[in-house]
């Protein structure tokens, strides 16, 4: 089976651009020209790889190509820049959860801002979610909480997020029913309908919630538990200074640690390396979270 790259490299540009049209625009192409190497592509896999939908998805089977697609065009840009192409920019696909996007993951941006020759591309997943992004070719790397690698990867341990019950001192105080809280009426905020720590917390005391509020992002999230739309799980670095100035109260209950891992293609790729260094070293603080 024949596979050109500059047919996966076609697949890939609609997929990342959406349609046809965007993917002829980026590859400097005619649309006539990227919909005959589509066809050349399903032909030699003898299927279908990229649904005509708008914005173009691709196949099961395009999803297996679409991995090959994004590592061979890792490879050929770092094979490029060994053999004298100092102006060639590496892009580096990396998926993330918006809690670790909001805390730790924060130094990895802050080491990547040192390199002039790569380009992140983040994406927001879910961790328990995370991997797909692998399966899928969405992305070479992720922050994931599941320890089974996708085949053809390999995991690293980077240490768990520690989550604690918390809610504004007002609506805390609302709900209080004697020495705790009202747990089925008290409003409870969650990301989205991913975003199971709640309903785990709220399923352990045998109750389910009365009233949930979503707010899509972390930086959002933490918002609306000061404002007091209702209590949340925060992870501890961004609890530690809404307790230090009193906008936020710990609520019973203890913590729930996360565990998450690194979860990376098996490329021998300097630029991939260097970005797992990075994100081990930025996990630091998640190897040091309290017992108790």
């Amino acid at each position: 089976m024949e596979l050109p790259p500059s047919h996966l490299s076609t697949l890939l540009a609609i997929v990342e651009h959406g349609t046809f049209d965007a993917a002829a625009r980026a590859l400097d192409l005619t649309p006539s020209a990227v919909s005959q190497r589509v066809r050349a592509l399903e032909v030699a896999v003898g299927r279908v790889v990229v649904q005509r939908t708008t914005p173009c998805l691709p196949t099961a089977a395009g999803e297996v190509l679409l991995r090959l697609a994004r590592q061979q065009a890792l490879l050929a840009r770092e094979t490029a820049r060994e053999l004298g192409g100092s102006q060639v920019t590496v892009e580096l696909a990396v998926g993330v959860n918006a809690d670790s996007l909001a805390t730790w993951f924060a130094d990895v941006l802050a080491e990547a801002a040192t390199w002039d020759d790569v380009a992140l591309r983040v994406s927001v997943e879910d961790q328990a979610w995370s991997s797909d992004l692998l399966r899928r070719g969405d992305v070479l790397g992720v922050v994931t909480s599941d320890p089974t690698p996708v085949q053809g990867c390999r995991v690293t341990p980077l240490g768990a997020m520690r989550y604690r019950p918390a809610a504004a001192p007002a609506l805390a105080e609302r709900w209080r029913r004697g020495r705790g809280h009202d747990w089925e009426r008290m409003p409870v905020v969650v990301v989205n309908e991913k975003d199971a720590l709640q309903h785990d917390v709220l399923t352990s005391r045998g109750v389910a919630p009365a009233l949930v509020h979503r707010v899509p992002t972390s930086h959002d999230f933490l918002a609306a538990v000061r404002a007091g739309l209702g209590w949340g799980m925060l992870p501890e670095q961004q609890l530690s200074p809404g307790l230090a100035d009193g906008s936020l109260v710990r609520l019973p209950g203890g913590h729930v640690d996360v565990p998450l891992h690194w979860m990376r293609w098996r490329l021998a790729s300097p630029a991939l390396d260097r970005l797992g260094d990075a994100v081990a070293t930025a996990a630091t603080a998640l190897r040091r979270v309290r017992q108790g």
